[in-house]
């Protein structure tokens, strides 16, 4: 129950049901405030309990100075939590093994369990084995199924022994599609209130939901625990950014072109660790599907979240996805109510402010490895071979994160080239180059939930198949939307046809080549890429397109929407000008342009309202926790605590609450520390946490080896989450990995000063004989450490690697809260140095003295570091609130927590 100090509590009639509410015009400064500030002081009014949540903390929001830099420090409670497999695996993985470390302290373990709805979809397991065929989606399943039955039946285990947790099956769609087509709320209604739908996820790309005027963001695994567990998550009042739309999108240009736009323009403005919100008479007009895809993008601008308020656009959207006519009703007389509606006249209070026109907007790809390096359409040809010479050229920076030397011949003042002869098993021959496209996929709920990009992609390949045209034979061409309505309505239309004729057959709902679940390319293309080096391509309708990330023998990787992804597949190579050069010849052998066959704003428009209804969301959704067949017929383990399989290589118990006491060590100051990893800039949670395949000759391999796991079963890390011993292994082992204390190698390799020499050594390996010898280990890193996606096994498997801290320029936001939540203390370099700046080598000895400051209950504001070559500076410390201090007083936030539940 609320304190209720500001005489808040009020009641909502709507229709003939009636609903408690918290009125935010009782706390003054409440009007001018932005939507998003406006959700968070609702939040607090209604969680009001006088020691976390104070009357003050509540008028500290309403006096909220847009201009002053975030000190002021809140306690979120997230409405609901929602997770994907691969994140939420090892979330269950911990609760279960909570419930056995409560047992084993005394206390209850039927404690632990959800206090707020728990929703997991199954969406990253399932891989693009098989493509361009009718029964690829089948084949594909029955692969997912066969590799991933450990880790299903644990779910279906946790679906039955915890309350308020659900799990959509696998099959279904994408988590954050299904989420804003089905789970999302809007206004959440429990025990009889209604107030903001808020949530926290254990992906990233959470902020999809920004679109429906929903508040979330990604936070790390254990961050998520934490708010199932009924834990606020500790935050400061952010700045917020006012990014302003006016006008209309221009016939030609799509909601990636758009999204490409902004990601450019807030990644120049610096927007991380704040709240981005739109706003404008533009907003009236960008359609719900368009608002999503931008919510989608926040991480790659760096944004906690990036939402926009609630309007018309936003009742129709629940009414085309089934949601009742009450709850409609509901969201919209709450947001009247409740001054979150939107006014596109409106100049809220803003920290800052941006504007876009939106008819300024023009046709964009991002690549070749980060989302943010937006170029334009008409000179992506021109760009590319520019930036193929950073991938074949011998020169190389110490420290830049870059791909090996190539030997292959290249043009004097030209393209780099080196044409190659292939064989397809039919015995046909062609010939790749440099830019080959080899990987095309339809992938991922940024743009396969917007179906304006995706009727325009099948109208491509309609127009396509009628010219004579299909994919080049280099092209592993694959779709995989983020939910079956996607296909209903593609069938509806009759254009599934025309989508297989090109090659795009339906491989699976999920996330694919976005994440790394490519699948392997065709073994005749694979092997004369590896064979001669060859830089080839990937164009992909996908959000992320990092090094290494979404197929080994892809070095560089481009973003665009999903018509320029069929329209890359027919031209088969990024030396193609598509807007000016032909993509193919037609029937009579006369080319054929882009122009020829790119579908009218009128055309997609006509098969968007004819195709799309409400009923098939119902269809979908109408019982979307129960699962096909063979999701019913895993057997389920019973019991309130997980029988752990002793021989099983998915699901192993953890070692975090090992030897834990009731009451926390005191915090010590680390002498002697060795450095594992000296990094340069941009290293992401791509480059650290375990992802993709996993191969025979690194230490994650071997362990399977040696556990009776042949190398076919070895699937990929990330469906091996709840394994922490494989999940080490993989820990900072991302083939694109630059340690520059192991200089002329890439990957996991680092040196090993316990033995004679420091032999270059894999890092797993080496962290083991550190650990052995009681040698604690830091990272160095450069400017934007640990940027991407919310992955906790980046933190994880670095505390488990024997990691005590981490020096960094500058970190990104979910990653440094991570590291505290797993006991590793986050350090910044002081302003304008560097680990370069102070000559630091790698090969030092470290001491750092002041943390135990920390005892006292306050905070340092730096701690000393000293090494053995001389080297002294002042550390900044990195733990931002009181909050985080207490996760790291006690080991981390699952300590934290699972003493504080004990204690009730």
């Amino acid at each position: 129950m609320s304190a209720n100090s500001f005489d808040a509590r009020s009641t909502l009639k709507v229709g003939d049901e009636s609903y408690e509410i918290f009125r935010l015009d009782k706390v003054e400064g409440a009007a001018r405030l932005p939507y998003s500030l406006k959700v968070l002081l609702e939040n607090l009014l209604r969680t009001e309990d006088g020691a976390n949540i104070t009357a003050d903390h509540i008028r500290a929001l309403g006096d909220w100075d847009s201009q002053a830099q975030p000190s002021q420090e809140i306690q979120f409670t997230p409405a609901r939590v929602i997770m994907q497999d691969f994140t939420g695996v090892p979330c269950v993985v911990d609760l279960a093994t909570m419930r056995e470390a409560v047992k084993e302290l005394g206390g209850d373990p039927a404690k632990i369990n959800p206090l707020a709805p728990a929703e997991l979809v199954i969406d990253h397991s399932v891989i693009a084995d098989k493509f361009g065929t009718h029964d690829a989606f089948a084949q594909n399943v029955e692969l997912e199924y066969g590799r991933n039955k450990e880790r299903y039946q644990f779910l279906r285990w946790g679906q039955t022994a915890f309350d308020e947790f659900k799990v959509v099956p696998p099959g279904t769609g994408i988590v954050h599609q299904v989420n804003i087509e089905h789970l999302a709320r809007t206004v959440m209604v429990r025990n009889g209130q209604a107030y903001p739908d808020t949530l926290v996820g254990t992906d990233s790309h959470t902020t999809m939901v920004n679109g429906l005027g929903v508040l979330g963001w990604g936070v790390g695994g254990i961050e998520a625990e934490a708010a199932m567990l009924g834990q606020p998550v500790s935050m400061l009042i952010p700045r917020v950014v006012g990014f302003k739309l006016t006008g209309e999108l221009k016939p030609g240009t799509t909601a990636t072109d758009l999204v490409l736009t902004i990601t450019e323009m807030l990644r120049k403005h610096g927007v991380v660790g704040k709240f981005v919100e739109f706003y404008g008479e533009g907003v009236a007009a960008t359609s719900l599907a368009n608002r999503a895809t931008i919510g989608n993008m926040s991480p790659e601008f760096g944004s906690t979240a990036a939402i926009f308020p609630i309007d018309g656009e936003t009742l129709n959207y629940l009414r085309l996805t089934g949601r009742s006519d009450q709850q409609v009703a509901l969201v919209e007389a709450y947001a009247k109510e409740q001054g979150l509606w939107l006014d596109p006249a409106a100049e809220p209070d803003f920290s800052e402010k941006l504007e876009l026109d939106l008819s300024t907007v023009v046709p964009s790809i991002a690549g070749p490895k980060r989302p943010q390096d937006r170029i334009v359409l008409a000179e992506a040809a021109q760009q590319f071979a520019q930036d193929v010479r950073n991938y074949v050229d011998t020169a190389d920076e110490a420290g830049k994160e870059s791909f090996p030397a190539s030997d292959s011949p290249a043009a004097a003042n030209g393209v780099p080239t080196n044409p190659v002869t292939v064989t397809a098993p039919d015995g046909s021959t062609y010939q790749i180059d440099h830019g080959a496209v080899t990987v095309a996929a339809i992938t991922s709920c940024t743009n396969t939930s917007n179906p304006y990009v995706m009727v325009a992609a099948a109208l491509v390949a309609k127009k396509a198949v009628e010219k004579g045209l299909t994919r080049k034979p280099w092209v592993k061409t694959t779709l995989a939307p983020g939910s079956k309505v996607v296909t209903d309505y593609f069938d509806k239309a009759g254009l599934t046809p025309y989508l297989d004729k090109v090659g795009f057959n339906l491989v699976g709902y999920g996330c694919t080549t976005c994440i790394g679940n490519s699948g392997p390319l065709p073994e005749e293309v694979s092997k004369a890429v590896n064979d001669h080096d060859l830089a080839v391509t990937s164009v992909l309708s996908g959000n992320r397109n990092f090094e290494g990330r979404i197929n080994p023998d892809v070095k560089m990787n481009y973003l665009a929407s999903p018509p320029l992804v069929v329209a890359y597949a027919l031209a088969g190579s990024m030396k193609v000008d598509i807007t000016r050069e032909a993509l193919g010849t037609d029937t009579e052998g006369n080319p054929v342009y882009l122009k020829d066959i790119w579908p009218s704003e009128a055309e997609v428009n006509d098969v968007v309202a004819n195709a799309i209804g409400e009923d098939m969301f119902n269809k979908s959704y109408s019982d979307v926790f129960a699962g096909d067949a063979q999701w019913q017929a895993l057997p389920i383990p019973t019991g309130n605590t997980f029988e752990w399989d002793a021989e099983s290589t998915y699901v192993r118990k953890p070692p975090y609450f090992e030897g834990m006491a009731m009451e926390p060590a005191p915090v010590q100051d680390i002498a002697g520390a060795r450095v594992l990893a000296k990094l340069g800039d941009s290293v992401t949670t791509d480059h650290i946490s375990p992802a993709g395949a996993i191969k025979a000759d690194t230490p994650a391999g071997q362990y399977l080896t040696e556990h009776g796991v042949e190398r076919r079963d070895f699937n990929s890390y990330g469906s091996r989450r709840g394994n922490h011993e494989v999940m080490i292994r993989g820990t900072f082992a991302n083939i694109r990995l630059r340690n520059q204390i192991a200089p002329g190698t890439e990957g996991g390799f680092t040196r090993d000063f316990t033995k004679d020499g420091a032999p270059v050594s894999f890092i797993y390996d080496a962290s083991q004989n550190y650990q052995a010898a009681g040698i604690p280990l830091v990272v160095l890193a450069g400017k934007e450490y640990g940027s991407g996606s919310s992955r906790d096994w980046a933190a994880k498997g670095t505390a488990l690697l024997g990691v005590k801290a981490v020096i960094a320029e500058s970190y990104e936001r979910i990653h440094r809260s991570n590291l505290i939540g797993m006991g590793v203390l986050p350090l910044q370099f002081p302003e304008g140095a560097s680990a370069q700046s102070l000559g630091l080598t790698g090969e030092e000895t470290f001491a750092f003295s002041g943390v135990t400051e920390l005892n006292d209950g306050s905070t340092p504001r730096t701690v000393k570091v000293t090494t053995d070559s001389g080297v002294e500076f002042d550390a900044v410390v990195r733990i931002d609130t009181p909050g985080e201090a207490d996760y790291y007083r006690n080991g981390g936030i699952m300590q934290y927590v699972l003493r504080s539940l004990i204690r009730k």
